[in-house]
């Protein structure tokens, strides 16, 4: 953990936030050198941040011990480079104990994962974030999805708790967060705000419009230069090449990640293993996907990069692009 305060080493970043995913061996058990050598290339690729065991990285598939030694091979990796936030969830006293461990290994901050399995009222989602911000000295990212929605009187409750300096949203749902944006800024309070949905890049232009640029980039585990090309086309206004990448790469790759639940997570890992990285498979309850989509992403990630070398636009059309003519998507499950 460095003495800069999180915030602002977040407010102004040159590069995708890195969701690494966790490396297992043969056995199922972590493979701590290969995850080092994943948290090191994307530092090295140009990751701004690195979130340590959250969605991508199966926080719901590890034990305490098994985080606790994550988180801190990411801290040793980043070496003060970037900051490293780590994930925290279940019930209220889970999350501390999560916490409390992410500090121990050195942290520089915590993704709030949504609470386990209940449906709380706006009250309980109040008093959980609130006390996990009180556990710890680190700072506090709420990722709003799933069971964990907040309404904008929450959210500029949450916004003045010590220690919480921002919210992630999984949702997409623009209008609730157009009003949340306007009524914390009307309260006069200006925490971070960043893009958490699954495959990001998809509704970055949208995010935008209301003010949120950051995002998280499960693509940038598997294929950093499209994730690093079409974030600096965000950054430079470059509408030709975005679009480019949004038509020909993204959108076919959303389709093709809602042909299976949890590929979200599963997908993603698959594209990392075909770049050469044996990091291993999911553990359940999550599956590996199936064979065939596991060679579409490679052609697909294959035309990515030709778009980014040929300068050739296009429609989605093609093998690559066919991801959504094989029955109805089924939802994505957990994403960065």
């Amino acid at each position: 953990m460095t003495s800069a305060p999180l915030a602002a080493r977040l407010t102004h970043v040159s590069g995708p936030l890195f969701f690494p995913v966790t490396a297992y061996g043969p056995d199922g058990g972590l493979d701590l050198d290969v995850f080092r050598v994943h948290v090191r290339d994307g530092i090295e690729a140009g990751a701004a941040a690195v979130f340590a065991c959250c969605g991508t990285g199966e926080f719901h598939a590890l034990t305490p011990q098994e985080f606790r030694a994550c988180v801190a091979v990411a801290v040793e990796e980043s070496a003060g480079r970037v900051p490293v936030v780590a994930g925290a969830g279940y019930g209220t006293a889970l999350a501390v104990e999560y916490a409390r461990l992410a500090e121990e290994a050195g942290a520089d901050g915590l993704l709030a994962m949504p609470p386990y399995l209940v449906v709380a009222d706006q009250a309980g989602l109040l008093r959980h974030y609130t006390e996990l911000a009180a556990a710890t000295s680190l700072d506090v990212i709420v990722y709003q999805r799933d069971n964990a929605i907040l309404t904008p009187d929450t959210a500029v409750a949450l916004a003045r708790v010590d220690g919480i300096i921002g919210f992630k949203d999984g949702l997409g749902d623009l209008d609730l967060m157009q009003r949340i944006v306007s009524a914390v800024r009307s309260a006069g309070l200006s925490p971070l705000y960043f893009n958490g949905l699954p495959t990001a890049e998809l509704t970055g232009l949208a995010y935008r419009g209301i003010g949120i640029t950051q995002y998280s980039s499960a693509v940038f585990c598997f294929a950093p230069d499209i994730a690093l090309a079409f974030h600096r086309a965000l950054e430079s206004g470059d509408d030709a090449l975005a679009n480019r990448l949004l038509d020909g790469f993204f959108v076919p790759l959303v389709e093709l990640r809602n042909q299976g639940r949890g590929y979200a997570v599963s997908l993603v890992k698959a594209g990392v293993r075909l770049g050469g990285l044996e990091v291993g498979e999911v553990r359940p309850p999550l599956s590996e996907p199936d064979a065939d989509h596991i060679k579409r992403l490679a052609a697909l990630i294959e035309r990515g990069r030709g778009l980014l070398a040929s300068g050739e636009g296009g429609a989605s059309g093609g093998a690559a692009g066919e991801s959504g003519a094989e029955g109805e998507a089924g939802p994505s499950g957990a994403g960065a």
